[in-house]
């Protein structure tokens, strides 16, 4: 299989992989409102966290992130089998964690309607390099834990990834692909940042409003007591 050919289909597979929404397959697994109906609507474990089930929010985290590491995981392996070199073997993973990642942002099994991709991207990154995937996520706690906003959290260390990469392990796709990946997590984030700027954005923990109810709802109870 040439270099190419095993690119692409590499690729290919990580997006499938990347296209399961496991906020909205965990909720229904266990009986909770659809992520994409609360909160900030967006399917992550951060929102699935304000439910209020914090089991349901760390298993979304768990999934989420193992389908950003486990294809570019899988293709190394792959890769070493027939001997790629290193720089098409490089190029190889940078695009099928990039595509892990975009199936997580715009998924073809729930009409391309997905999530932010921090813990996908997290997954990708650790996938990639588990050291430059502890820094990343050592600057994200860091963050949460003096703020308190995940998305601030997020995007802080979106930005310091690529630099990690460069300094710490040279540029190449890598970097390239990890300054594609923090334009991308900036523009998934434009309304948390509107909402960082305005002092509104929930904190972590925050637990979100349940659901509106049905309007009708308070019609059939003032029948019931009229009779």
């Amino acid at each position: 299989m040439d270099a190419s050919t095993f690119t692409a289909l590499a690729s290919l597979a990580g997006y499938l992989i990347g296209s399961l929404s496991f906020a909205v397959i965990v909720s229904r697994l266990m009986r909770l409102d659809d992520p994409r109906t609360y909160g900030s609507k967006n399917p992550g474990a951060t929102n699935v966290l304000r439910s209020g089930n914090r089991a349901a929010a760390v298993l979304t985290l768990a999934l989420d992130a193992l389908k950003g590491y486990v294809p570019v995981v899988l293709a190394a392996w792959v890769a070493a089998e027939h001997r790629l070199s290193s720089d098409a073997t490089e190029w190889a993973l940078g695009c099928v964690g990039l595509a892990a990642f975009l199936g997580h942002l715009w998924p073809v099994f729930f009409r391309f309607q997905g999530g932010k991709g921090v813990a996908t991207a997290v997954g990708v990154l650790f996938g990639l390099n588990p050291w430059l995937g502890l820094a990343s996520l050592a600057t994200w706690l860091i963050i949460a834990a003096f703020f308190r906003y995940s998305s601030l959290a997020s995007l802080v260390a979106a930005v310091f990834a690529p630099f990690f990469q460069l300094f710490g392990w040279g540029g190449g796709p890598i970097a390239l692909v990890l300054v594609v990946m923090a334009f991308l997590l900036f523009w998934r984030h434009q309304g948390n940042i509107r909402k960082l700027i305005a002092g509104t954005e929930s904190k972590l923990g925050a637990r979100a409003a349940p659901p509106a109810a049905s309007p009708t709802r308070p019609v059939a109870r003032r029948r019931q007591r009229s009779r």
